[in-house]
């Protein structure tokens, strides 16, 4: 790919990205695997790699989680609760364990301790004074939901800390060799000065469902004539994320233990699953010890063999780097510790049939062809179409319409064709070809220049209506809560709304005649609308689907401009001088407010009352500075940081060049702190940041 097509391929792999993992994080709702999710972030981690200018801070790689649920207490995690980068393959893990090394410049000989990879909730318990005091979800990893009162419900979650007798652990826990033995001494001269009526300790577990409560509870739903859940992932934490614990207390929920964030001087990972254990948590007892990474990946093969038997649902091994000061030495790269990986299991495959190849058409007109296929199953789940990504792809993989195809599922759900079989072909398969006209409303097809996509040229399609509102509704945008895809159809369909600003002039009773809807949920949706009428200039120009802005770049054009009547009459010229803003995004922008169309339909949103709150305005004594950020911030974080540059007149920037002014570096800085002194850059601290925009 040229780097244009990397730009284009990552941009469209964060919206993705980040659309599902809101889906998992705050809704508790599932559209596709976790396999094919953890697919698509390992293609953007990776890519990011190769490619670090185009890493920004809206990349799902730099963010831990999704947001807390509104209705819970928030707590507030005194040490981030990290998710962990993906490997599928051998390479990958020895790519990562070499990164690690060039990291700290040293080989890493200290062994590793792996873990099955747990299929449910992350969770975090806090002590104190020997008592179970708080609860709480990941969140967005620094802010989660309380939910001690459903962790209480969990019958492995001990509700007073105490140490379990030599004895009675004894029957539970074998010392395999010497070195274990060693570890577990050393522990008992930590616990021994450890007082748990006195100290606080917190534990990082993971709640889950078994495979065997899962399927008996699925049939009661089904004999009640509800819907099943789809997956034990899904149980787990829309368990624990029941406002009734009497709701949780029904779910027959587990819980696995994993380390131990209170420093009583553990030296390794190991240790903290020791003191787990000792001081009476479940801890897996699959997990274990491996020298280097011959031992890793034999125990990956014994995980995946002993996989369908387990009790529980893992989809691979986490493997860490089990000394805590090498650990703690590498750091942390976006959202996940560099010490720490998950080596996933690798996608699962079957041999099919092309019936042919159908186009789709998406929020921004472009053309995506779609296998469909004979019916198959895959691990049990029977898959009847397959993305073919686009015409490119097509060409590279040879695919014909009457082929027999591999297809595999890189998780759960979404399938992939990643192989002809051409020595079957007959001679009966036909070339597919892109349409001329599109396959929706008819109109012209084109292939703009350096693009692999095709698009339909009518902006009036009803595909591209459709996709977008579901845009236009989403979070970071209006965020309407309630008013999801299958919503939007109905209300498209029975001519309720035409455009985006018809969603602010619906009543009630436009909604109760429709499926699905009662008073009190027609009441629920009409209030989440009216909540959604004020709304900052940033997400009001992101939730406009302006094609190549995303959100970072709506911020960006907010703080330069400051009202939305000045971006509507910004010059190419004036929008190309917004940092980080390049000639074809600035293009896109200046051409979407030249559209009589649009800017009829931004008038009408402010008459059927929806309010653009513009930047805040203070003095301008950042202007004209551009600013880069690197590593971690102790007091602020690099959103605020950034905020506050945007506030007074300076600009951000994701990349280090001779016309930065300023790299504020954190602990652990990365690339852009060398780059930054190359070009002799001037570096800052975050006391002196913070000193300069008080």
């Amino acid at each position: 790919m040229t780097k244009k097509e990397v730009k284009q391929r990552i941009e469209k792999l964060k919206k993705v990205i980040n659309y599902h993992r809101y889906l998992y994080h705050v809704l508790d709702r599932q559209e596709i695997s976790d396999a094919a999710l953890d697919s698509l972030k390992k293609e953007l981690f990776d890519l990011e790699q190769q490619y670090p200018e185009f890493i920004t801070s809206d990349s799902p790689t730099q963010r831990v989680g999704g947001k807390p649920l509104e209705e819970f207490k928030k707590v507030r995690h005194k040490v981030p609760m990290l998710s962990f980068n993906d490997a599928f393959f051998e390479e990958d893990v020895k790519a990562w364990l070499e990164r690690d090394e060039r990291q700290i410049r040293e080989k890493i000989t200290c062994g590793f301790f792996c873990e099955p990879k747990i299929d449910g909730l992350a969770i975090s318990l806090v002590y104190k004074n020997g008592v179970f005091d708080v609860g709480s979800t990941r969140g967005d990893g620094i802010i989660g939901e309380e939910v001690t009162q459903n962790l209480k419900t969990i019958g492995s979650v001990p509700l007073k800390m105490e140490r379990i007798p030599e004895k009675l652990y004894r029957k539970k826990y074998k010392v395999k060799d010497t070195r274990e033995k060693k570890e577990e001494d050393f522990v008992e001269k930590l616990l021994d000065k450890f007082k748990a009526e006195k100290e606080e300790l917190e534990v990082r577990g993971e709640v889950y469902v078994s495979k065997k409560d899962f399927e008996a509870l699925n049939k009661r739903r089904i004999k009640e004539g509800l819907a099943p859940y789809a997956n034990p992932r899904n149980l787990a934490a829309g368990s624990i994320r029941q406002l009734d614990p009497k709701v949780a207390a029904k779910r027959d929920l587990n819980c696995f233990a994993y380390s131990c964030k209170t420093d009583l001087a553990q030296e390794t990972h190991e240790q903290e699953h020791i003191i787990a254990k000792k001081l009476g948590f479940r801890v897996n007892p699959l997990c274990s010890y491996c020298p280097d990474l011959k031992a890793v990946f034999a125990y990956h093969k014994k995980m995946q063999k002993m996989r369908e038997k387990l009790p529980f649902e893992i989809d691979g091994i986490v493997v860490i780097i089990n000394d805590n000061s090498i650990f703690k030495k590498l750091g942390v790269i976006g959202k996940a510790p560099r010490g720490a990986i998950a080596y996933k299991f690798p996608g699962k495959e079957a041999t099919t049939v092309v019936k042919d190849i159908k186009v789709q058409v998406g929020r921004t007109g472009a053309l995506t062809p779609v296998a469909a296929l004979k019916p198959v199953s895959v691990a049990g789940v029977t898959v009847s179409s397959a993305t073919l990504h686009n015409a490119d792809e097509i060409k590279r993989l040879g695919v014909k319409i009457g082929d027999t195809v591999i297809i595999q599922r890189a998780g759960d759900v979404i399938p992939d064709v990643i192989k002809v079989l051409s020595k079957l072909r007959t001679g009966k398969e036909k070339e597919f070809r892109m349409p001329k006209k599109c396959p929706i409303c008819g109109s012209k097809v084109i292939r703009p220049k350096g693009e692999v996509a095709y698009y339909c040229t009518n902006k009036k399609c009803f595909a591209r209506q459709g996709r977008n509102l579901i845009h236009f509704v989403q979070k970071g945008a209006f965020d309407i809560e309630g008013l999801g895809p299958q919503i939007i159809d109905q209300l498209v369909d029975q001519g309720l709304i035409r455009d985006a600003a018809d969603i602010f002039i619906l009543k009630e009773g436009d909604l109760i005649p429709l499926e699905r809807f009662a008073e009190k949920s027609a009441a629920n949706l009409i209030t989440s609308i009216n909540k959604s009428r004020e709304i900052h200039l940033a997400r009001f120009i992101f939730a406009l689907g302006i094609r190549h802005v995303g959100e970072e770049t709506a911020i960006d054009l907010a703080h330069h401009f400051g009202n939305l009547e000045r971006i509507k009459k910004a010059s190419l010229a004036n929008l190309e001088a917004v940092p980080d803003i390049g000639g074809v995004v600035a293009k896109s922008i200046y051409d979407y407010f030249r559209s009589k169309e649009n800017l009829k339909l931004i008038d009408k949103f402010s008459k059927v009352g929806v309010k653009i709150i513009a930047p805040a305005i203070k003095k301008k004594i950042l202007a004209g500075k551009t600013f880069v950020l690197t590593g971690t911030l102790a007091t602020i974080t690099r959103e605020e940081a950034k905020n506050k540059i945007r506030e007074l007149g300076g600009n951000v920037s994701s990349t280090v060049s001779k016309k930065t002014d300023y790299v504020i570096a954190g602990a652990k800085p990365g690339t852009k702190y060398d780059k930054a002194k190359r070009l002799k850059v001037k570096i800052i601290k975050e006391k002196e940041f913070l000193k300069m925009v008080k």
